[in-house]
């Protein structure tokens, strides 16, 4: 019995030669048990005749013959009857250890039910207890001890054509639990869960991704004093001793893997914005706190000013909560109003006032104001006289257009808030960006009800639609997925040199452009996860186009017209179906061939 068939089983005309190609056979030099431990390779059940019998696995299987779908019903009878959200986690893990093409299989079958699970929240919890759940090591752990190991360290994971997507962290600000040091999926599994994610919704290959954590200590009392806590027990070192452990594994990925590309991931706010800044002249790197939520959430306010009949360049908007964030937030809609009206980035920003806790966020406030916030600080001369402590008062004052919330802060967005706001503007833009749902600044259907339903609403977290009059309002999720994975696979593909604010901005405008409020104003603001492949060709397609056009794009022959392009792209799109295997001799395969590229194939050379 053989395999089903795929369109892709044949080897594309005119892409199937690239590297990253997923047409055609897959040379594989593994066979027997070697072959069922590689997670890459392995089919289980699904392992067809000829090949059961190529590969030596006859005995080693039983006789029935699966396929995909079957094997992911199973599965899926099986992730069901586990107990708790916490429990399923464990289940997918362990199930990707095995067999990532059914792993990536479930999830895609079941993506808005399991996406909390392997990811927010549910991995937060799964972070906090790694220590007690600890099996086995994944990913590359670099400890500021051992600052000179770190090449040594990073150039075990292959050659400088092997690794295309890195995601690093240092644990200190964990998907909102804080900082968690290295607690394997805490700092570990953060990494590991972000390339899950791009691996899932834009395609890149699993076995070309390294997860990596810098271990600089914790200042987590409670993790100091857990007797099975993995990590360095020190107090997290800061300061010129930090940036120079951080500047060693940047130079270092930069020496090996000079085509890679760089996510950092929840680092702390003193550093991820001012590291991300020191970097992006050299580096193709990104920040999904800093830029991710920033581009996602542009993508919302664009469609909402389109629906509201506005122009960017004469928005106001009103940011409540300046941290990481936030700031994040400010830069993206600063840099896309000055590419869109030609107006400086200090004349941009103006059309942005931020708030934090201490209110308006004034240049009195010297010292105290971060880095980031710096640029949105208003002058204090301008509101002599006025009240500017709280949220309300700014409202009043600003008239904003779009009211964004960032600040952990339940219900700040009361009553009088919205009220007040859509007091000015026809179709108020709110945005309660907190997660999870219980820090939400408002929740969609008291926004309605305290608008009259002209609100347009988009939030950080998963709502049900809201019925308001007799109508029915989509609540559209600001979900970073839908735009970093996108913006990766453009900068992969093209081997872009830097990322650049107008790739990010190209990477917006295509997502609003695929936002359902274009067509309809009471569907959702950006386009629904379940659609985010899709969504990533077209972010991938900008993505790379902005990239030749600037001259940063280094990989040869891209195709111009839009759809070769695509077409280009899709091929290189790893996607969870299992290839037909040709069985070739050690000697002649490549190193994913012989099963020595990502966590698994380091885990086998371990033993």
């Amino acid at each position: 019995m053989s395999s089903q068939s795929h369109p892709k089983d044949t080897k594309h005309p005119r892409f199937g030669h690239l590297a990253l190609s997923t047409s055609g056979l897959e040379s594989c030099a593994l066979t027997g048990t070697s072959l069922l431990r590689s997670p890459y390779h392995n089919k289980g059940s699904a392992f067809p005749s000829n090949e059961r019998k190529d590969f030596k696995l006859y005995g080693l299987l039983p006789p029935n013959v699966q396929t995909l779908d079957e094997q992911v019903e199973r599965a899926y009878e099986q992730y069901s009857k586990r107990g708790d959200a916490l429990a399923k986690n464990t289940f997918m893990t362990s199930m990707k250890e095995q067999n990532e093409v059914l792993y990536y299989k479930l999830i895609q079958e079941h993506l808005k039910e399991m996406f909390s699970i392997i990811y927010t929240p549910t991995e937060g919890e799964a972070i906090q207890k790694f220590s007690q759940l600890f099996r086995r090591p994944e990913g590359c752990f670099l400890n500021i001890e051992d600052r000179a190991r770190v090449k040594d360290n990073l150039a075990q994971w292959g050659g400088p054509e092997d690794i295309d997507y890195i995601v690093v962290t240092d644990g200190e600000e964990i998907l909102g639990i804080g900082d968690q040091g290295v607690k394997g999926v805490g700092g570990i599994l953060i990494s590991v869960a972000k390339l899950v994610l791009t691996t899932l919704c834009a395609g890149i290959h699993p076995s070309r991704t390294l997860p990596v954590v810098l271990d600089c200590g914790t200042d987590n009392d409670q993790l100091l004093k857990d007797e099975l806590y993995l990590g360095l027990r020190k107090p997290r070192t800061r300061g010129k001793e930090y940036d120079e452990f951080v500047d060693t594994f940047v130079k270092s990925v930069k020496k090996l893997y000079p085509r890679a590309y760089l996510h950092f991931e929840d680092f702390g706010l003193t550093n991820a914005r001012r590291i991300l800044d020191n970097y992006r002249p050299e580096i193709a790197c990104f920040n999904d706190d800093v830029q991710g939520t920033g581009c996602i959430t542009l993508a919302a306010i664009m469609s909402g000013l389109h629906v509201g009949k506005l122009k960017l360049s004469d928005m106001r908007l009103v940011i409540f909560g300046s941290g990481t964030a936030g700031i994040g937030i400010a830069d993206q809609v600063r840099d896309a109003i000055a590419a869109e009206s030609g107006k400086s980035k200090e004349d941009a920003a103006r059309q942005i006032w931020c708030v934090d806790k201490p209110g308006l966020l004034l240049k009195s406030m010297g010292d105290s104001l971060t880095i980031g916030q710096g640029p949105y600080a208003r002058d204090e001369k301008a509101w002599h006289g006025k009240d500017h402590k709280d949220l309300l008062s700014v409202i009043k004052e600003v008239k904003p257009h779009v009211l964004i919330g960032t600040s952990t802060k339940p219900k700040a967005f009361t009553e009088e808030v919205v009220k007040e706001m859509s007091k000015h503007v026809e179709r108020p833009i709110v945005l309660p960006l907190s997660n999870p749902t219980r820090l939400h600044e408002a929740v969609p259907k008291d926004i309605y009800e305290w608008s009259e339903g002209r609100a347009l609403v988009a939030t950080g977290s998963p709502f049900p639609p809201v019925e308001y009059k007799g109508k029915k309002y989509e609540i559209a999720e600001c979900n970073n997925s839908t735009a970093f994975p996108g913006i990766g696979l453009g900068s992969v593909l093209s081997r872009s040199k830097l990322l650049s604010d107008k790739m990010l901005v190209a990477a917006v405008k295509a997502i609003a452009a695929q936002s359902p409020a274009l067509k309809d104003p009471d569907k959702g603001l950006v386009p629904d996860i379940i659609d985010v492949r899709e969504i990533s060709v077209h972010v991938a397609t900008a993505v790379i186009q902005q990239a030749v056009e600037e001259g940063l794009a280094t990989e040869k022959e891209i195709p111009e017209k839009d759809d070769d392009l695509e077409e280009w792209i899709r091929d290189q799109m790893w996607e969870p179906r299992y290839r037909p295997l040709i069985r070739v001799e050690k000697a002649e395969a490549s190193k994913h061939g012989r099963g020595e590229l990502g966590s698994g194939g380091v885990a086998k050379q371990a033993k």
